[in-house]
Order: C-alpha cells, then structure tokens, then sequence
C-alpha cells in the first residue's frame, strides 16, 4: 500500500513539475516561432540603457539612433528614471540595465557602494550651460551673495549633476554651509520637480539641467547665477557600461557606440533635424531648443580617442582629461564629505575606465569608410560638402610652406610655381584619406576686397592645377581666399619689408571627419 502511494504521489509530482515547465516553456517556444516566421528573426536582441530627460542624453535616445540600431538588429529601450542615480547604479549592478548614463562625479560616488558594476566606455558632452544655479534675483545675483546669505533655500536632485554642481562651488569658493548645515537644502525628484519648487518659491535658489533651464529662464525675476559654461571638466556625462554585458557582448557595444557617433554627426550636418527632433520630443519652440542645444558641447569620437581617453599618437604626453576629471571629482567629493575615503580600488581611475572600443572603432574607421569617404580597393571617392560642412572638418595639419609663386598681381602660375605644386602632391600622396584646403594669403597692404579676391583667384588656380594636372576629385580639395586677414607672425629682428614679402602664399591644408 505504501509502495502504491508513493508511486501516485511521485507520479502527482511528475505531472505537476510538466505542467509547470509547459506552462513556462510554452511562451518561449510561441516567441520564439513568431520571431522565426518574421522579421524579427534578424533581431540580435534589446540594449537598455538608463537615462533621464536631460538634453546631453538626446542623441543616444533619439529616433536616427534607433532607427541606425534596429537596421543593426538591435532594440534600443531607454529607461527614464527621474534623475535616480543611485538605483539607476543599482539597475547596472544586478544586470537589469546593460548601459547607464552619468555624469563622472555621479558615477563615481553613486559606484562605489556597488563596486563599480560598470565601465566608462565613452565621454558623451561636456555640460557647457546645460546645467546651472537659477534664482529669484531679489534672494541672489551672484556667487557672492550666495556667500554672504546662509538663509537661502535651494532646491537640487541629491547625488545628481545639480549636487555636485554645489559642492564644486561650496569647494572652490568657500561657501562652508553648504557643507556644515542641511537647513538650505530642499531636495527634489530630478530637475523637473527642481523647477517647479522654483517657481512656487518653495525655495529661493535651483540646480537645473536643460531643458528646464531654458523653462525657468522664461519667468520674469529669475536668474542664472552660474551656468557651466563658465567651467571645465566639471560636468562631464559617460556612458557606463555593465562589466559583464561588455565582456560577453563586444560586438553589441561596439555597433552602439558607432552607430551614436554616426547619429552625432549625422545632427551635426544637419542642425534643422535635431532642432526638429527635439522640439517633438520637448514640446518647446525651436528657439528654446535652439537656446537649450547651445549648453551642450557633445563630444565626438576623434574628442573621445584623442583628448578624453588619450590615445592619440605621436612622442607627446597624451591629454586623459577622463582621467583628470575623475581625480578632480573625487577631491571636491572628499572636501565635501561625500566621501571619507578615496572611493575606486587600488586608488587607481582605470580601474573604472575602458578605451578598448574607442580606440578599436577609431582605428577602424581610420582604415575604413565609415564617415563619408567611399572604398573600392585603393581608390577613393569623396562625396560632395556643402560650405558649412566644409567650415566643420577638423584641421589635421598644414603641409610645409613652399613658395608657390604666380605672375606679379595674377592668378596665373608660373613654371616654379608648379614645381612647387607637383612636389606638394608627393607629400599628398602619403594622405590619400584627407580633403585638402587651399588657402591664399595675400599682403596686408592694398585694398582688403581687391586682396581677398586676389587671394581666392590664386587658390582655385592652385586647385585647378592639381584637379587636371594630378586628377585630384574635385569633392576632395576646396579653394578659401583670405587676403591679407590671417597674416603670419613678424619675426624678431625681421624688417617691416621682408615681413610683407613673406606674406603672399598659398597653403595646403589637410582636413579629415571629425567623426
């Protein structure tokens, strides 16, 4: 009988432990078959990356991204959570969110009650006057006044951008009660609920981000006090990623982080669309937007690889502002006393930073056509610039001077002239990727417009030249007349005579994406 029993009860169990697995098993079997039997079966799956409504973060969640994502085969999901760092930290560390946005200083203070789950794989913008002190211009005017009035109450969002934004200024100009006292404080659900305390006179002073700067700008009697586009290195937004997703998942980050840069430059090319897309998306006129953008200085991937990451070739000692900016967030929070200890581990900043995809997609893009310019075997085809895209490519060097010489007060080159020319092309050569500027200078005596224009005749002369006599794409090379309005610098010693002699020419100038 017992036997009996425990076979029942066995095959009871049995049943009840395939019921369960049909009822988990089932869903995912029907998924997976609707994702087999449609388009969705080139999906590669979802990236979540937590964000909250400031401006800097617009292009990583904007509709190009995500359109560029989803013909990548990824799902772009951005997960707003009111400006709340510490469990937005917390979402990175048990793996809900695969990337997060935050400002170095968040990052680093909001981290390290979490190991630092993530890494810095990317500098996003540098707050130039997206974030800033407001209030009602009868409480304050200036930094000084914050000084000299303890009794003022001012609204901000705790371990956020607009907090450390005040504990740089209680360091750096002594304001002791903001660090001795709590009585000033008036804490706020993110920027938006910053403003509305604000308004409401709830309290005297506000930490904002855009687009709410821009919102509190609009009321009569409000003021900013102190924008960050009065500073450096302070405000400074990254993207972390999730350790364990960056090492499992490298091509994931990697088509992110090249299709945002490719959505940079693409609103970089094309202002009017970002303009538009941010206006739908803050339901704000295209003036405040326009207004808002000019507080954000979003940083490329020639900015990351170069400055941020310091990976930039050659003998010098490379920039690492990443590096400086996490230091110097790390002293105004210990000054503070945020922090009673130096926070990352081994005290060491790489720990918390990781340059691998910038520095792979960089040299990748460097060897590819990722950014304009089109590959067939060793040939090149540069498509056509409009003028403002030209005024946008970064500078990469200028060729050696060489004394191009034209007939006296023409445009019309002479023999040595081009044998200047043709020897400036095997320079050229060793560049087959860059565009080329040209660039004529005349003396700074004469008629400036009869100047200018001589100059700019000298230039397309010069790229007339290398076009038919050295096929040079036309797309590729561009004429600039300066006149006498970018004059060399006198030498010491040297005669007012010689110096105008020197300064007629004509320069090469290589350009290259500022991807």
């Amino acid at each position: 009988m017992k036997s009996h029993l425990k076979i029942a009860l066995s095959l009871v169990l049995v049943g009840i432990i395939s019921l369960l697995a049909i009822d988990y098993l089932l869903p995912v079997f029907q998924d997976r078959n609707i994702a087999n039997t449609s388009d969705a079966k080139g999906t590669k799956g979802h990236i979540k990356i937590g964000v909250d409504n400031f401006i800097g973060y617009f292009p990583l969640c904007s509709p190009e991204l995500k359109r560029r994502m989803r013909q990548s085969g990824y799902l772009l999901d951005c997960e707003d959570d009111g400006a709340d760092y510490q469990q937005r930290i917390k979402s990175l560390e048990s793996k809900r969110l695969n990337f997060a946005v935050a400002t170095v200083d968040s990052y680093v203070l909001n981290g390290a009650n979490e190991n630092y789950p993530g890494t810095i794989v990317a500098v996003l913008d540098e707050s130039k006057g997206g974030d800033a002190l407001l209030a009602w211009e009868d409480q304050a005017t200036s930094i000084s006044d914050l000084s000299n009035n303890s009794n003022v109450k001012i609204a901000f969002t705790p371990n956020s951008p607009s907090h450390h934004l005040l504990k740089a200024l209680s360091v750096h100009f002594d304001i002791a009660f903001l660090k001795k006292s709590t009585h000033w404080q008036v804490p706020a659900d993110g920027s938006e609920d910053a403003l509305k305390k604000l308004l409401s006179k709830q309290s005297d002073l506000a930490v904002l981000w855009e687009p709410d700067v821009s919102r509190a700008l609009k009321t009569k009697g409000i003021k900013r006090i102190l924008g960050t586009e009065e500073t450096q290195q302070l405000i400074v937004d990254v993207l972390v990623a999730e350790r364990s997703y960056a090492k499992n998942n490298p091509d994931a980050v990697h088509v992110l982080l090249k299709e945002y840069f490719k959505t940079l430059k693409y609103y970089k090319d094309n202002p009017n669309v970002l303009i538009d897309d941010v206006s739908k998306s803050s339901s704000l006129s295209s003036d405040n937007v326009t207004n808002m953008l000019s507080g954000v200085e979003w940083q490329t991937l020639s900015d990351n690889y170069e400055k941020w990451f310091g990976l930039s070739h050659g003998q010098n000692i490379n920039e690492e502002a990443l590096v400086d900016t996490i230091e110097a967030a790390v002293d105004i929070l210990l000054q503070f006393q945020s922090l009673d200890r130096y926070p990352i581990p081994n005290r060491d900043p790489y720990r918390i930073t990781n340059s691998e995809f910038i520095s792979g997609l960089y040299e990748q893009l460097l060897q590819s056509s990722g950014f304009g310019l089109k590959s067939e075997q060793t040939e090149l085809e540069f498509k056509p610039l409009s003028t403002q895209q030209w005024s946008q490519l970064k500078e990469i060097g200028m060729l050696k001077i060489r004394p191009i010489v034209f007939a006296s007060g023409s445009e019309q080159l002479t023999l040595d002239g081009k044998i200047q020319l043709d020897m400036a092309v095997e320079n050229i050569k060793h560049y087959p990727r860059f565009r080329i500027a040209i660039k004529g200078h005349t003396s700074t005596r004469g008629d400036e417009n009869a100047n200018r224009v001589l100059s700019k005749d000298r230039a397309e002369a010069v790229v007339r030249y290398l076009e038919i006599t050295h096929n040079i794409d036309t797309n590729r090379i561009k004429a600039f007349g300066l006149g006498g309005d970018a004059p060399l610098q006198q030498l010491p010693g040297e005669s007012f005579r010689a110096y105008q002699y020197r300064l007629p020419r004509v320069e090469l100038v290589l350009l290259g994406e500022d991807f």
